[in-house]
Formats: structure tokens, C-alpha cells, sequence
């Protein structure tokens, strides 16, 4: 019994530190236009709605276009600088 609770109790303190967390430093209008991602993609998504969703989240994943492809774009906030991943739908 005491071990079933042991393992619960680890597997919750997995789950919790896997969600997306608010950085640390909050993201600056700059540092996403480093990205290039508005001079490369064409996106839905204002600036400052990515702002506030990676400034809350930690994360956000846009839909954009590349020239006739449809791209998803992912953006992560890291004490580093933002991170962009871009996969094809």
C-alpha cells in the first residue's frame, strides 16, 4: 500500500513539472522579431497575442504559411532566448 502511494506520488510530481511554466524573464517584442518568423511566415497571430500566450505559457504553437506550404510553428521561451521549431502540416 505504502509503496502504491510512493508511485503515485512521484508519478504526480512528473506530470507537474512536464506543463508548460511562465519564464523566468518575460519575452520582449525584440527578441521575437529576432526570430524572423514575421519576416518569413506569413502568420494570423498579432505579435502581441504571441507575446502574452509565451509570457503566460511558456509556449505557444501558431499556424502560418511558407510561400504554399501550411507550417505549424512552435515557439518556447527559455532562459536562453526564444526557441522556433517549425513542422509541416
Amino acid at each position: 500500500m505504502l509503496r502504491n502511494l510512493i508511485l503515485t506520488i512521484v508519478l504526480c510530481c512528473a506530470l507537474i513539472a512536464g506543463c508548460s511554466l511562465p519564464p523566468e524573464k518575460p519575452v520582449t517584442k525584440e527578441e521575437l522579431f529576432k526570430t524572423g518568423i514575421y519576416t518569413y511566415y506569413t502568420l494570423k497571430d498579432s505579435p502581441e497575442s504571441v507575446l502574452a500566450a509565451l509570457n503566460r505559457d511558456g509556449e505557444v504553437v501558431l499556424e502560418g504559411k511558407y510561400r504554399d506550404r501550411s507550417v505549424f510553428i512552435k515557439l518556447m521561451a527559455t532562459p536562453s532566448g526564444v526557441q522556433v521549431y517549425i513542422f509541416e502540416k
